[in-house]
This record gives C-alpha cells, sequence and structure tokens, in this order.
C-alpha cells in the first residue's frame, strides 16, 4: 500500500496526538514502581507488591467495565471521557500521598481503576483505517519507551527534587497533566475514517449487548485460546515491567536510573518497524496470518535468548532486550491491529474496543494471579529466577497457541469465502 502525501500529515498528526496522550498517561500508572518501599510490610507482605496487585485490580475491574462502556462509546464522548479518567487518576496518586500508609493503597486501587479505560478510548481513533497499523505501532511504542522513561522520572523526583517515595508519584503526575490534556486534544481533532478506509477496513460502529453476544459466539474458540495466551503474556509483561528495579539490580545495574529508558529504545525500534511494515500488507486475511507468524516468532525468541542467557553467550544486557523484544512482537498485535484485521477479514459488526477489553479483562487478572503466586507460593524464589522461568513458560504457549489459532482461521476464512461464493452464484 502506498503512502500518498494528503496522507503523510494525517500520519504525523495522529502518530504524534497518540503517541503524546498514552505516554502521558504513564506517568500516572508506572512511576511509583520505581520506589522500593524496602521497609515497609503488612500483614507480612511486601507494601509495593500490596500497592501493584491493588492498582493492578484496579486496572482488571476498568477492562471488564469496558468491555460495555467501550464497546458502546460515542465518538463525540471520547475527549470527556480521557480528561475525566486522568484527573481522577491524579486525584487518587494526591490521596494515595496524603493519607497514611497501608490505608492510601486503596487510592492505587482507584488509580487503576480510572486508566484502565484510557487505552480503548485512544485506540477508537485508530481503529478501522488504511494506516491503522502504523498508527496502532506507534501507539504501542508510547507503552513500551513511556513506562522506562517515566520510572526514571520518578526517581530523578525523589534524587533531585527530593520527594518521598509516597509522595513521588503524585508529583510525577503532576508534571506531566497539562501535556496529557493537550495531546488528547490535539486527538480530538482528528478526522474520521474515509470512505476508503471504510471499504478497505469496514465501518466500525458502537455495538448494543445482541452484537457482543453475537461476535463473541461467533468466535468463542479463537478467542478463547488467544486470551489464555494474552493472559501469560501480560503476566510477563507486567512483571517484567513493575520489578524491572528489582531484575536489573539482580544482574548488577543498581540505581542506574538511564538503564529503565536506554534498554527499550532498540526494543521499540525494532517493534515499530517490523509492526509498522504490516500496514503494506493489503489484504485483510493474509495480514491475520502474518500476525500469528510473528506471535511465533516472538514466542520461540522468548525462550531461546533466556537458554542462551542461562549459558552464559549472551551478556545480561542483551538477554533483557531481546526477551522484551520477543515479548512485545506478542504482545503488541493484541492490543488493538490483530483484532482490527480480524474484523477486516471477517466484516464484523463492531469494534476493537469489545475484543481487546475482553482480552484485557483477563490478562490484567493474570497478572494478579502471578503476583501471588510469587509472593504467597514461590516466596523464597528471586525475582530473577521467577521471571526466568515464566519466559519459558510463556514461550511454550505461544508456539502452540499461534499454530493452533493460525490453522483455525485459515478454516475459517476458507468456509466463509465459500459461502460467500455460494451466495453470489445465488
Amino acid at each position: 500500500m502506498k503512502i500518498k502525501q494528503k496522507d503523510t500529515r494525517l500520519l504525523f498528526y495522529g502518530a504524534f496526538a497518540a503517541f503524546g496522550t498514552y505516554f502521558c498517561m504513564y506517568a500516572f500508572r508506572k512511576p511509583f514502581t520505581a520506589a522500593t518501599f524496602e521497609n515497609y510490610m503488612f500483614w507480612g507482605v511486601d507494601y509495593k507488591i500490596i500497592l501493584i496487585i491493588a492498582q493492578v485490580m484496579g486496572y482488571a475491574l476498568s477492562k471488564f467495565i469496558g468491555v460495555k462502556l467501550i464497546s458502546e462509546l460515542k465518538p463525540k464522548k471520547r475527549l470527556t471521557y480521557l480528561i475525566t479518567m486522568i484527573l481522577l487518576a491524579e486525584l487518587s496518586l494526591i490521596l494515595f500521598g496524603w493519607l497514611p500508609m497501608p490505608y492510601n493503597g486503596i487510592f492505587m486501587f482507584t488509580n487503576g481503576l480510572s486508566l484502565g479505560m484510557i487505552w480503548g478510548v485512544v485506540f477508537s481513533y485508530l481503529e478501522g483505517r488504511k494506516f491503522t497499523e502504523i498508527l496502532g505501532v506507534i501507539l504501542c511504542s508510547s507503552f513500551i519507551v513511556s513506562s522506562g522513561a517515566v520510572k526514571s522520572v520518578g526517581i530523578l523526583v525523589m534524587q533531585q527534587m527530593e520527594v518521598s517515595e509516597i509522595w513521588m508519584p503524585a508529583v510525577t503526575g503532576a508534571i506531566f497533566l497539562l501535556p496529557f490534556v493537550l495531546f488528547a486534544v490535539l486527538l480530538e481533532r482528528m478526522k474520521p475514517p474515509t470512505a476508503e478506509d471504510i471499504a478497505l477496513r469496514s465501518e466500525r460502529k458502537a455495538m448494543t449487548g445482541a452484537d457482543r453476544k453475537r461476535v463473541f459466539l461467533a468466535f468463542l474458540f479463537p478467542l478463547t485460546i488467544l486470551v489464555v495466551f494474552y493472559v501469560s503474556l501480560t503476566a510477563l509483561r507486567d512483571f517484567r515491567d513493575n520489578f524491572s528495579r528489582e531484575i536489573w539490580d539482580a544482574i548488577g545495574y543498581q540505581d542506574n536510573a538511564s538503564i529503565y529508558t536506554l534498554s527499550e529504545i532498540p526494543i521499540t525500534i525494532l517493534v515499530l518497524l517490523i509492526m509498522g511494515a504490516m500496514n503494506f500488507v493489503s489484504k485483510n486475511d493474509k495480514a491475520l496470518m502474518y500476525y500469528h507468524y510473528l506471535v511465533l516468532f516472538g514466542a520461540l525468541t522468548i525462550g531461546l535468548s533466556t537458554i542462551l542467557f542461562q549459558i552464559t553467550l549472551i551478556s545480561p544486557v542483551l538477554w533483557m532486550i531481546v526477551t522484551g523484544f520477543g515479548l512485545y512482537i506478542c504482545y503488541v498485535p493484541f492490543n488493538g491491529m490483530f483484532f482490527d484485521r480480524m474484523i477486516a477479514t471477517f466484516r464484523i459488526n463492531g469494534n476493537v474496543g469489545f475484543l481487546l477489553y475482553i482480552a484485557d479483562a483477563f490478562g490484567y487478572l493474570g497478572s494478579i494471579a502471578v503476583l501471588l503466586y510469587k509472593n504467597f507460593g514461590q516466596g523464597s524464589l528471586s525475582w530473577l529466577q521467577f521471571f526466568i522461568s515464566t519466559t519459558y513458560i510463556v514461550s511454550a504457549l505461544g508456539v502452540g497457541v499461534a499454530l493452533i489459532s493460525l490453522i483455525h482461521f485459515k478454516r475459517k476464512y476458507k468456509r466463509a469465502q465459500l459461502l460467500n461464493s455460494k451466495i453470489v452464484k445465488l
């Protein structure tokens, strides 16, 4: 697919606005994980784990709510949703700093509850366009690089401004509040999909309860196995993200604020290039199949790189980069682009938000389960060893699911084509 000169402005504008909006959102979600809360325990549990679980529980609950709200969202309400959610998230962080421990942990839950809707709202501006892959992968690159970047900012806030660990999340969020609003306003000014976009990718509509039930039942099997894999991906990605400081410390990079950002840059660039290239696959059915090949490749990369690290054939830094690359090659497609092509291939009457939030809802439940298992079931295992073990599980599961899903979608598409040809003949 050629990019015409008139499309360049839309691509740049949309990518800039979407990237900026979600990058700033992460400043309200992730900086607290840069703190260690080393001397705080509650009921015999590390306080940082309690805070992470609380936030992820709020995030997971918002995803279940979002299955309905995001799938039914009307375009005119999107900006109101974005600004309201981010203000509530910052208010939660202020109350988190104000209230004494451990009672302030409840506001990390409300923080996650507020932020969980934002991805679906932002992606609704981008879906159903001929350049959705390019826009979507740039949006996804924001959460790859922003997680490390905002944690670096959080550490600098504590080191340079001498802000306590408890108040650091609110201060970091306040720094990014105005930029978030400005980027959200820019996103709202983005033009809706054109007639050409609709012809290529199908029109995206707000869904009713009957619409959701029909789509869910029609794709029950592939959604089930893909969600199972996505649960493991989300758990691994969240674990790597939330405990990156502990993992980096374990491999010899204590108190290195820049490593969180620098290690994510090559991952972001590679994923951006590979996923962006998918936009040039014009046929939706082929693109859907290629996404399966990428997932298969990413799953194999995760497992093989860990083997090479354990037998000391690659350095710890290279291992973290390569596993991160494999993880995000698998993870990024399920954050909108895979489902966008799925809707376009089968001309589904609906939107990405519905399918995405089904996957996300269970994905974050899996993340909570992993945290609880690590703390109560494998408490003696180091963060590094637990991460290593999890990479093998995700790798094996990913290979199996990618192959089964690929075969299923190929058969389903052939049946749909055969049925359509019979209807045309009649």
